[in-house]
């Protein structure tokens, strides 16, 4: 199985960055996209940014030019730098990684435990 343990969350001013780091450890063979999901309460998890094993990446146009997001596929680390911090991006921060843990298994998504993200004014 595939384990990610994320880290990096907190508290911070309104302005302020932060930067998400999760790890993927286990039995990987491949890992296809890795990216983070946020879950406000009392909302529906959403997409916040996504990056292939080759390097494109996708976000969510409310972090567009705020947020980045970088991987070290030797390390199996994703990483979000979050910058000019707003309170609407107080949330759960869940790390995933679409991976297969052989070359004949399939791609399954493999989610970490969430990081705490909260943003004062």
């Amino acid at each position: 199985q595939v384990q990610l343990v994320e880290s990096g969350g907190g508290l911070v001013q309104a302005g302020g960055s932060l930067r998400l780091s999760c790890a993927a450890s286990g039995t990987i063979f491949s890992i296809n996209t890795m990216g983070w999901y946020r879950q406000a309460p009392g909302k529906q998890r959403e997409l916040v940014a996504v990056i292939t094993a080759g390097g494109s990446t996708n976000y969510a146009d409310s972090v567009k030019g705020r947020f980045t997001i970088s991987r070290d596929n030797a390390k199996n680390t994703v990483l979000l730098q979050m910058n000019s911090l707003s309170p609407d991006d107080t949330a759960v921060y869940y790390c995933y990684a679409n991976a297969a843990i052989s070359s004949l298994s399939r791609f399954t998504n493999y989610w970490g435990q969430g990081t705490q993200v909260t943003v004062s004014p």
